[in-house]
């Protein structure tokens, strides 16, 4: 079945129910084709719990504080630029002259 966007905006529920029972709906603009109403495909069975049991584990200490972690996140930021070596100095220089 084809309508159009009116159509569609306006009899949307008329339209779903046809959906649900295994109808597809083309919505056009235009006499165009832009969408298609098809029913959504119900997701397979859950999982059951514990299917994996016996392949993942969780250490005892997971959530132990680690203290070298814990410098890299709080530790102070330095704002000043790193002082400039003889190298890099004479690279800078270079530069300037080119």
């Amino acid at each position: 079945m084809e309508v159009n966007v009116h159509e569609a905006k306006t009899h949307l529920s008329r339209l779903l129910r046809r959906v649900a029972a295994g109808e597809e709906i083309t919505i056009s603009r235009a006499g165009v084709p832009v969408a298609k109403l098809i029913a959504a495909v119900p997701t397979g069975a859950s999982r059951p719990m514990g299917m994996d049991r016996s392949r993942i584990w969780i250490a005892d200490d997971f959530d132990a504080r680690d203290p070298e972690l814990e410098a890299l996140f709080y530790a102070p930021i330095d704002l000043d630029p790193p002082p400039k070596t003889p190298a890099s100095a004479k690279k800078s220089a270079k530069r300037k002259r080119a």
